[in-house]
């Protein structure tokens, strides 16, 4: 029994000990990671909730288990060095306790746009924006092996449950949409684009942007009725890719009204999302329709096994 305490006082020192850290991608950036501690919460919203769609609900509790989450929405600064690959492995930093198994060299990288997919709205400091998901979780894979330590898009469960913050009203801050504008970028404030990330308030778990600015890729595949399935203890659910369309993105961006900016709303990817793309085949990396969407990484607490990396990284 002491032994037991004492293992369990020893992962609390362990979690306590690592709230939040830096990871170097290279001598000139470095990523800020926030620790989330796991626990329940209500996932969904009700139908009195104001702007309430069918798909977010029934209200089901969720257990979330700990892990790590970008403090803010991947920057075209980091997502660039993923799609030029400048880094040569002498600039990796070394980690003598890697987590994962993965040269940089095997990871797909994604090619370089036709156009430039900024759009002219800002690169230093601003969100990466128009990549597919699949683009996305590669990037994750490339995060990974360059750093040693396991990354992967969060599931739309843990985005949720780090959104919400420990609130169960419409939005981390609470109902009134009068306070939107101290927390996040939307179509009445943004000018009609992104802004730099980090500029607004972030939530009580110290997230920014989880409101607007760009909305955000999740790992899991789009079920307009996928709580209603939902049953007894749902321990980090997952609702696992079988097709390319649709995926889950959450958060809202600068585009968007109010409502879409809940905590509760989703939104389902399109392949309408690359209607201007000229190429055949069409991109499988990049949305040129899409200049709302972003990205924003996790880290699990605990390590899945090798094989379950490989999976993360190569859902359809």
């Amino acid at each position: 029994m002491k032994t037991s305490y004492f293992y369990i006082f020893l992962l609390t020192l362990i979690a306590f000990g690592q709230e939040k850290y830096k990871e170097k991608i290279s001598n000139d950036y470095e990523m800020d990671m926030v620790f989330i501690k796991g626990g329940s919460f209500l996932m969904g919203s009700p139908k009195s909730e104001k702007g309430h769609f069918g798909d977010e609900g029934p209200q089901h509790e969720v257990i979330i288990e700990d892990f790590w989450m970008g403090k803010y929405e991947v920057t075209w600064d980091l997502y660039n060095l993923f799609v030029t690959r400048e880094l040569d492995n002498d600039q990796i930093p070394k980690d003598q306790n890697s987590e994962v198994k993965i040269d940089v060299d095997a990871v797909s990288g994604a090619t370089t746009p036709y156009v430039e997919m900024s759009f002219g709205m800002g690169i230093e400091g601003y969100p990466a924006i128009c990549m597919t998901q699949l683009a996305a979780v590669k990037f994750c894979e490339w995060l990974s092996a360059m750093t040693g330590h396991f990354y992967r898009l969060p599931t739309e469960a843990e985005w949720e449950y780090a959104c919400r913050a420990g609130s169960n009203q419409a939005y981390s801050f609470g109902n009134d949409t009068a306070d939107l504008d101290q927390y996040a970028w939307y179509e009445s404030n943004s000018n009609e684009k992104y802004q730099r990330v980090g500029t607004k308030k972030p939530n009580q778990w110290d997230l920014h942007d989880m409101h607007g600015n760009v909305a955000e890729w999740t790992l899991d595949q789009y079920l307009p009725t996928a709580y209603r399935t939902r049953r007894g203890e749902i321990i980090n659910p997952f609702q696992k890719p079988t097709k390319i369309y649709p995926k889950v993105v959450r958060g809202g961006s600068w585009m968007d009204s109010p409502n879409r900016l809940r905590s509760a709303a989703r939104r389902p990817s399109s392949k309408k999302w690359k209607r201007r793309d000229p190429q055949i085949p069409k991109s499988e990396w990049w949305h040129t329709d899409a200049p709302f969407v972003g990205l924003r990484v996790v880290r699990p607490l605990k390590t899945p096994s090798e094989e379950e990396q490989k999976d993360y990284w190569n859902y359809n």
